[in-house]
């Protein structure tokens, strides 16, 4: 195990000892931590786990996660290559919206999954996750963009993040032009690496 997969392990536990929204914890099953490699150049984060991912202990495993796999195929990429999380570890009640002062206790967590981890990218999936980051901007407005973010004096390597929002994949299953949005936007991720890691 890998001391970066070492931290991660304690941080989930730490999640648990410290009784994050235990009203939430009431509800739901179990904690959907986050998946995938600890050493993951791009981080996924959704807003927090639905029915499936609350009944596997896996985020994105329903059908908003099955269209997020056929993408990730289209830039050959698998699930094997990303990590992926929500903001909020719980499944919110009847699949209600989070409210916001869960996503104010879990962020430091989620913060502190991508001091681990360290990503080179930060994909946000709908406009929970990105207005944790940068609260001032509208997803349609800003979706496909990548944009560079100062999270300052959380233990980051790296001062800035590149951010790239994007809508979430739940959206885009009832909604067919979103869809189309979404594929297209998510064909930039390879090209916003390169630029990334040539920077």
């Amino acid at each position: 195990m890998t001391t970066k997969q070492k931290r991660l392990d304690e941080l989930k536990q730490r999640i648990l000892a410290d009784k994050v929204c235990p009203e939430l914890a009431k509800t739901a099953t179990q904690l959907v931590f986050g998946e995938g490699p600890a050493s993951a150049k791009i981080v996924f984060i959704g807003e927090a786990p639905g029915k499936k991912e609350d009944e596997l202990g896996k985020p994105f495993v329903g059908a908003a996660g099955k269209f997020l796999n056929d993408m990730l195929e289209m830039i050959e990429l698998s699930r094997e290559d990303i990590y992926i999380t929500n903001i909020v570890k719980y499944r919110p009640p009847n699949n209600r919206d989070p409210f916001p002062e869960e996503k104010t206790v879990f962020l430091p967590y989620l913060l502190k999954q991508l001091e681990i981890i360290q990503p080179l990218l930060v994909v946000t999936l709908g406009r929970h996750s990105l207005n944790c980051f940068l609260p001032e901007l509208s997803i349609s407005a800003v979706h496909g963009q990548p944009k560079r973010t100062k999270v300052v004096g959380k233990g980051l390597k790296s001062e800035t993040l590149v951010i790239l929002p994007l809508f979430h994949p739940a959206a885009a299953l009832y909604n067919g032009g979103m869809r189309q949005t979404l594929i297209d936007d998510f064909a930039k991720i390879p090209a916003i690496l390169k630029r990334i890691q040539e920077s």
